[in-house]
């Protein structure tokens, strides 16, 4: 059985960093695709990052050059790097997980728990 523990997240101010990170178990971690998503109060969640497993990483529009996806593949874990944090990425953090060939920003089928990040102005 899959699972995806998440860890991090928390209340900061603007400007500030957090790193969220995302244990995965049940899994051969370093054939998945991983990627992060976000749901705002009263939002459909979205897309935020991923990294498939050769490396390859993409971003939403509104996180590029500031927020980081990576991998541990030895740690079965995968990671965001947040920097330059605004009050609009204030919402629930979710890591997930897939191996559907081609998938980026849908097609997850395995996810973690949830972490909220506030961000105050």
């Amino acid at each position: 059985q899959v699972q995806l523990v998440q860890s991090g997240g928390g209340a900061v101010q603007a400007g500030e960093s957090l790193r969220l990170s995302c244990v995965g178990s049940g899994l051969s971690f370093s054939s998945y695709t991983m990627g992060w998503f976000r749901q705002a109060l009263g939002k459909e969640r979205g897309f935020v990052a991923a990294i498939q497993s050769g490396g390859n990483t993409y971003y939403a529009d509104s996180v590029k050059g500031r927020f980081t996806i990576s991998r541990d593949n030895a740690k079965n874990t995968a990671y965001l790097q947040m920097n330059g944090l605004k009050p609009q990425d204030t919402a629930v953090y979710y890591c997930a997980a897939t191996q559907i060939p081609g998938a980026i920003r849908y097609n997850y089928n395995n996810w973690g728990q949830g972490t909220q990040v506030t961000v105050s102005s």
